[in-house]
């Protein structure tokens, strides 16, 4: 399901669901230093911040509409055909199956270099 809330950047006016995915996630830390992760399906690492709370990542990492326009053009050029954001919750990480690809085809890349 797509979020509405969440920023779709889609130059070519292509179905929604066929956009790649741009996925924040928490990946942990501690009380007050939670450390919010981007990465592109592709494997691609897009970008990080520390958080003092799960609930700030949504806007700091630019997953919500209208914030991080600074990011967003990192993303661009990434995915200059379009992409679309989705968040996945710290307790949801382990049993996502889109994400957990994200992670193999990141650590090929690192296997490759």
């Amino acid at each position: 399901m797509i979020n509405e809330r969440y920023e779709i950047f889609n130059p070519n006016d292509l179905p929604i669901e066929e956009l790649p995915v741009i996925y924040g996630f928490n990946n942990g830390g501690s009380p007050n230093c939670r450390h919010g992760e981007l990465i592109a399906e592709d494997g691609t690492g897009l970008g990080a911040h520390i958080c003092s709370d799960e609930s700030f990542m949504y806007g700091d990492l630019g997953i919500l509409k209208g914030r991080r326009s600074d990011r967003h053009e990192g993303f661009k050029k990434h995915y200059p055909n379009g992409y679309r954001m989705d968040f996945v919750p710290y307790g949801d990480v382990p049993a996502h199956p889109a994400l957990n690809e994200a992670f193999r085809l990141n650590k090929e890349k690192e296997t490759e270099s």
